[in-house]
């Protein structure tokens, strides 16, 4: 199986916006208009790439810059191995990529403008995927009590790794 094009090692020139935008919900559009094709959303999502100063696409030849509201990506499914420390957890996002949370994929957590919270999982190079609701919920599900630093945080435990998505105090569970 090949893997996606090597777009970190590319540097041609940067040739300006182009009027494209990837929505919170993880719709393509392009001049306005969603694009309907998946496999053309998949191809755009391959040549994707996160530099220091905006969301690109890059091809060998030129690196033009789009527009992303929230993450490029959107986990649509998960799937969940085991349990306690051991526990594997995987997602698929909206264009097919596959992801086990570990050091290299790992989740992080943000809170919403009406202070839930609003979890990601890496999936390359500076590109997240933020978790559908119901699998926010599904992952939330799974939480647990820890203290970590001090202060008893609610939190994930995924290949004996504890990832912290808020301070219990903050959950209203207490």
């Amino acid at each position: 199986m090949k893997g996606p094009p090597p777009v970190e090692r590319w540097n041609p020139p940067y040739c300006g916006e182009i009027d494209m935008r990837i929505a919170a919900d993880g719709t393509w559009f392009y001049n306005g208009t969603p694009i309907q094709r998946p496999a053309l959303v998949k191809l755009f999502s391959s040549i994707l790439r996160k530099d220091a100063d905006r969301f690109v696409l890059v091809t060998p030849v030129e690196r033009v810059g789009i527009v992303v509201e929230d993450a490029p990506f959107v986990a649509v499914e998960m799937v969940v191995e085991g349990d306690g420390g051991e526990r594997r957890v995987a997602f698929r996002t909206n264009v097919d990529d596959l992801v086990c949370v570990s050091d290299d994929h790992p989740l992080r957590f943000e809170t919403d403008e009406a202070g839930g919270v609003k979890p990601y999982v890496l999936v390359r190079g500076g590109l997240w995927a933020r978790l559908t609701r119901a699998l926010a919920y599904d992952l939330i599900a799974l939480a647990e009590e820890r203290e970590v630093e001090g202060c008893a945080m609610l939190g994930v435990t995924i290949t004996g790794r504890f990832y912290p998505m808020a301070p219990l105090s903050e959950t209203g569970l207490v």
